[in-house]
């Protein structure tokens, strides 16, 4: 048997049996600690430089992108080829025969995080109205809040009998027939 003599610190010294020990080096088993932990942390902090982009907010910019400079160009008396060759084409528009049309160009933001539902941030209805000779008589630009919570109608209308399953309708039918009321071949 191999004995040495290990110092642990300035105590006194301690006889150690060597012959079971590993034929590496302590500083060869060190590094490879080392280097599985320093594998593990890199792998946590790429996961958590992937997994941190999803949970940022997704922003979408919808419908008619409005600039601002072109809203300052329109004149009262433009003509509709005028307002839409400034504007482009409008998202929607109105015709009112007694008052003329309307033209409307819409653009929202809407911010999304995660899996959650899409929240609309800004809203913005940019509303052109022109007078009975097509001349541009008005410009009003709305915002989200100036809109209106329309409750949606959803009542059904009811039907007559009774609302059955496709097991019911099944079993229901067991026992109705009569052997005159089958048709024969």
């Amino acid at each position: 048997m191999q004995w040495q003599t290990i110092w642990p610190s300035r105590s006194r010294a301690k006889q150690v049996n060597t012959s079971n020990m590993s034929s590496r080096p302590a500083s060869t088993t060190l590094h490879a600690k080392r280097r599985v932990k320093f594998a593990l942390w890199a792998a946590v902090a790429a996961l958590g430089a992937v997994a941190l982009p999803a949970c940022s907010p997704q922003i979408e910019y919808r419908g008619y992108q409005l600039p601002q400079h072109a809203l300052q160009q329109l004149q009262p008396g433009m003509t509709r080829t005028d307002v839409e060759a400034l504007m482009g084409s409008p998202s929607t528009t109105a015709t009112i025969n007694t008052q003329g049309d309307s033209y409307y160009y819409i653009s929202s933001v809407v911010e999304q995080n995660a899996f959650f539902d899409p929240q609309e941030i800004s809203r913005t209805v940019v509303a052109i109205r022109f007078d009975q000779n097509g001349q541009l008589q008005s410009v009003a630009q709305y915002g989200l809040q100036d809109g209106e919570i329309i409750d949606m109608n959803t009542n059904k209308t009811p039907t007559h009998g009774k609302e059955l399953t496709v097991l019911q309708q099944v079993f229901s039918n067991i026992g109705r027939f009569s052997p005159g009321t089958v048709p024969s071949k």
